[in-house]
């Protein structure tokens, strides 16, 4: 982060893992599991907080992109923002299309997709693709924090599974 080395706590997902059970918080405090989205393509994006600027125009370009795709496919940004600032920045900043959801309660997403950064309590960047039967596709991890992930390698794997 900045130049600086930080520990990613949790295992490391790769291609071909079956994605694990998820439970996480919605806008409107409901929860959000992964088997919600059963039969769909999952495009997950981990963001450190949306209150940053590059999370900011990583969901941003997300939304864009998610509004060009078809029903079956779900893009979920993950943060541990609380709910509340989640809902606050979407309805600021125009974000409809994506599906905010929070990891704010027990780090158990986090841990599990190996994106806690455990010495600062937040998500490093990494994006997620999940085919229609929850098999990682894709796994990119930003080795920046700082810097955005590679939409275009993203869309293609997404495109892929469509």
């Amino acid at each position: 982060m900045n130049g600086i080395s930080v520990q990613v706590a949790g295992a490391e997902l790769k291609k071909g893992d079956k994605a694990p059970d998820f439970t996480l918080v919605d806008n409107a405090l409901n929860p959000v599991k992964k088997s919600d989205f059963e039969g769909k393509v999952l495009v997950i994006s981990c963001v450190p907080s949306l209150d940053t600027p590059v999370c900011d125009v990583e969901t941003r370009r997300f939304n864009v992109e998610a509004d060009k795709l078809p029903g079956d496919v779900v893009v979920l940004t993950v943060s541990r923002d609380l709910p509340f600032a989640q809902a606050r920045w979407c309805a600021a900043s125009g974000v409809s299309k994506v599906v905010t959801v929070s990891d704010y309660r027990d780090f158990g997403f986090a841990r599990d997709y190996g994106v806690l950064l455990s010495d600062l309590g937040l998500l490093t960047r990494a994006v997620f693709v999940l085919d229609k039967q929850g098999t990682v596709q894709y796994v990119q991890f930003v080795p920046e924090v700082t810097h955005e992930p590679d939409y275009a390698a993203v869309l293609a794997e997404v495109k892929k599974l469509m």
